[in-house]
């Protein structure tokens, strides 16, 4: 759903950059809480961080893996719902905000002047969307892994068409061309609702995976611990909880970092090679419809990595093969430069706990 330069008129665009920007200013600030704003949670920040990079570049090699949804036509991740559980929805917009940024530049897709839409409808609505949506339902929910994931497929099919229905508004305000605003909300959602069912299989399994190894790196599966019930009188009540263990060291997330960047690694320098080469959603609705008349050549579309290729690389497997690695590096140094970053600004406004003297 990356939509070019062109689609849009410049005041809109000027309009929906300022709401991209603001929505990255509040997520900075509500990244440095998600990432660690307090004494006790600077351990779990020393382990969130670079998994706040890893799911950035994650999320850049999966959209490199366009799957088909119907005759001519294919769908990619966009990446908000598997951001907002993992890591939290500030945190989350602003990895799918470095993901944005890095295929805009390195890889001229999606246009530069169109960014602001980008992240609005793929950043900031799939993230809202689909953390609201999260949140009530493991709120109601039992309380347990399996509610985790059945949430996260929920939340992840929804937002989706929220992310479509969310461009074909601001499309209706700003569309550069005549078409009708009904048949396109028509096409979109009817094609994205497709796309979202593809989107939602692959954050569900995500999240379990990393539920199933490490729940405590998951933001979404934070206090959701079933609670140990006992019977007494023929009733269940809880039982009361057991005194807190002595405080140990906690666990490095070194492996399953390492795991998931080879896996990035993986997905973006060979499987991207057997993606659908068919045009995704919103290419398929502005061809059918005619919204792409007035398209514009992107800005860096003299990059030597413009269209996931790698310029004088003649064989189109290594091209394609080396265009997602960089990225994935790209992204996940930049990506955790950020984080950390982020999350040290936090430490330092913080400052060192007072510990009165003794009298």
């Amino acid at each position: 759903m990356h939509v070019p330069d062109g689609f849009i008129n410049a005041p809109v665009s000027v309009a929906a950059g300022v709401v991209a920007a603001g929505a990255v200013a509040v997520s900075l600030r509500g990244a440095r809480r998600e990432l660690g704003g307090s004494a006790v949670a600077l351990a779990g920040a020393e382990r969130t961080a670079p998994l706040a990079g890893l799911v950035a570049a994650f999320i850049f090699a999966v959209q490199m893996l366009n799957f088909p949804v119907a005759a001519g036509t294919s769908g990619h991740l966009l990446g908000g719902a598997l951001a907002a559980i993992l890591v939290g929805p500030f945190t989350g917009v602003l990895c799918i905000a470095v993901v944005l940024l890095m295929q805009g530049l390195l890889f001229a897709d999606g246009g530069l002047t169109a960014l602001g839409v980008n992240i609005t409808v793929m950043g900031v609505v799939t993230v809202v969307v689909a953390y609201a949506l999260f949140r009530g339902l493991v709120t109601v929910l039992p309380r347990g892994r399996r509610s985790i994931t059945v949430a996260s497929f929920v939340a992840a099919v929804v937002s989706v068409p929220a992310a479509a229905g969310a461009f074909t508004l601001i499309y209706a305000i700003g569309g550069t061309t005549d078409v009708p605003v009904g048949k396109v909300l028509t096409a979109m959602v009817g094609v994205h609702v497709l796309i979202g069912i593809g989107e939602a299989v692959i954050t569900m399994l995500t999240v379990g995976a990393v539920v199933a190894v490490r729940p405590d790196l998951v933001h979404g599966a934070r206090g959701l611990s079933t609670p140990l019930k006992l019977r007494i009188g023929g009733e269940l009540v809880d039982a009361e909880p057991a005194a807190a263990p002595a405080p140990v060291a906690a666990r490095s997330p070194r492996k399953l970092w390492l795991t998931g960047l080879v896996t990035a690694l993986v997905l973006a320098g060979f499987v991207s090679f057997y993606a659908s080469a068919s045009p995704d959603g919103l290419e398929k609705v502005a061809a059918d419809q005619g919204i792409d008349k007035n398209t514009e050549e992107h800005a860096a579309a003299g990059s030597p990595l413009a269209d996931y290729g790698v310029e004088d690389v003649s064989d189109p497997r290594i091209s394609g093969g080396l265009a997602g690695v960089i990225g994935v590096g790209a992204t996940v140094v930049v990506g955790s430069g950020i984080f950390w970053a982020v999350r040290r600004r936090r430490t330092t406004d913080a400052g060192p706990t007072h510990v009165p003297e003794s009298v």
